[in-house]
């Protein structure tokens, strides 16, 4: 069972580092010279330190595919991950040699009691298609899961993103220090049945700070969203005007200093645990590169589409994931081709500048860079209205950008899962995409 942290605490407008907490006195000299990127790689590139499979240590771009908690939620009886070693032969026939999965690291690990999930029940409260996850109310049994599905990956020489979404119908690990005991406890059980091989990264959180299901995160983050707010709950703290301060769609000066020194602290944990693998968290462009303090990550990944340029709100693609039926579906179809014929070249500039953005910030600190999550839509489906066209071509078009910037892990989109029919069937097209990826 591990010990539980408190190492968060505001006073007088400060983050103040715990009693327990890792400070600079008990940190030994590896692991600073690792924080400030003193390390001399070898040969191979990467710190010395870190396992030959971590993404720091690889030499050739990985193709990779983001398999979410898809692999497990519907692995059921007519689910399309029914067969593991059918689905992962699939993905291998298609040229991936790379798999970001969620570990369930909120579900593996055994919380402050030291109690364990051995089953948790997913149920569906809608009818409405579920693009990831599961379609049907299941039972999973995270531990089974992971002990029968990491070896066929093994097998078949898949190297491994741990990642997490951290939600799940069960709230454990719901204080600060729960993103590091979830991490830690899977992968001391990870460990002890010799299932830490060819793991590229540990991803501790999806789309750092918001999007996830680690709510006391969330939570804390809202609180120092608005003076009034974060006053009420923190009387004693002293602030400036400019803590709240903006522009807009970006985070207040205390919110970046927040997020940045969650990930300082707890990053720095895992890492004195685990100094053999990289850690990261996840991005998208919801949060600007800049805003984050990129000496906590060891790869940055960060996810981008073009759906995220503000301009293609004309086309009410948002709808396609929040809309509550399908009536709009053959008009959002419609419009996404009409905007996309009569922007297209200034579309694709976009997008080079943003992938060149994120590619020299990552060279600026030595780590590389990619992307698990792209890159037209966010949100696509097989319907009678949609074809899938112009999420090919939007990935043709950022593949071929990422390789020009050096990005060192590389997805084809966000629907490289079974599930997506039309998309899955056309292997000659994947195989088209990882060769080049793979190079």
């Amino acid at each position: 069972m591990c010990e539980v942290y408190n190492v968060l605490d505001m006073k007088a407008g400060r983050d103040i580092i715990g009693a327990n907490a890792m400070t600079p006195q008990h940190m030994t000299r590896r692991m600073l010279l690792a924080s400030a990127g003193a390390l001399i790689p070898d040969a191979r590139g990467g710190p010395p330190n870190r396992d030959p499979d971590a993404i720091s240590r690889q030499r050739k771009r990985l193709a990779i595919a983001m398999w979410d908690f898809s692999w497990i939620l519907r692995h059921h009886r007519g689910g399309e991950f029914e067969d593991w070693d059918q689905a992962l032969d699939g993905l291998a026939e298609r040229g991936y040699n790379a798999i970001r999965i969620d570990a369930m690291p909120h579900l593996m690990a055994p919380d402050a009691e030291g109690k364990i999930v051995e089953e948790c029940y997913f149920p569906r409260e809608t009818w409405a298609p579920a693009l990831w996850g599961n379609e049907y109310s299941v039972r999973v049994r995270p531990r089974e899961a992971l002990l029968e599905f990491l070896p066929k990956c093994h097998r078949r020489g898949f190297h491994v993103g741990l990642a997490t979404w951290f939600t799940s119908p069960l709230k454990r690990f719901t204080t600060e220090d729960g993103l590091f005991r979830a991490w830690d406890g899977t992968l001391q059980f990870l460990q002890r049945n010799n299932l830490l091989k060819r793991v590229l990264y540990v991803d501790v959180l999806n789309e750092y700070p918001n999007v996830h299901g680690f709510d006391w995160l969330k939570d804390e983050l809202k609180q120092r969203s608005e003076a009034r707010k974060f006053q009420e709950s923190h009387p004693d703290a002293r602030l400036q005007p400019s803590d709240f301060a903006e522009k807009k769609g970006r985070y207040s000066a205390l919110q970046k200093r927040f997020f940045n020194k969650f990930l300082k602290i707890w990053l720095g944990r895992l890492r004195e645990r685990w100094p053999r693998f990289d850690f990261h968290a996840s991005l998208d462009s919801a949060t600007q590169v800049d805003e984050i303090d990129l000496a906590n990550l060891d790869a940055l990944d960060y996810h981008i589409w073009f759906q995220h340029n503000r301009e293609m709100r004309v086309t009410n693609l948002g709808q396609l994931i929040t809309g509550s039926n399908d009536q709009h579906i053959e008009e959002i179809g419609a419009n996404v081709k009409s905007f996309w014929a009569a922007n297209r070249a200034r579309m694709i500039e976009w997008m080079a500048g943003r992938i060149r953005d994120i590619s020299a910030s990552a060279a600026r600190r030595g780590i590389p860079c990619g992307n698990t999550e792209g890159w037209g839509p966010i949100g696509w489906m097989d319907h009678p209205a949609l074809d899938w066209d112009w999420v090919k071509e939007s990935a043709e078009i950022c593949v071929d950008l990422a390789i020009r910037n050096n990005y060192r892990f590389i997805c084809t989109s966000n629907f490289t899962h079974p599930q997506f029919r039309g998309l899955w069937r056309d292997v000659k097209w994947h195989r088209k995409m990882t060769a080049r990826i793979r190079g």
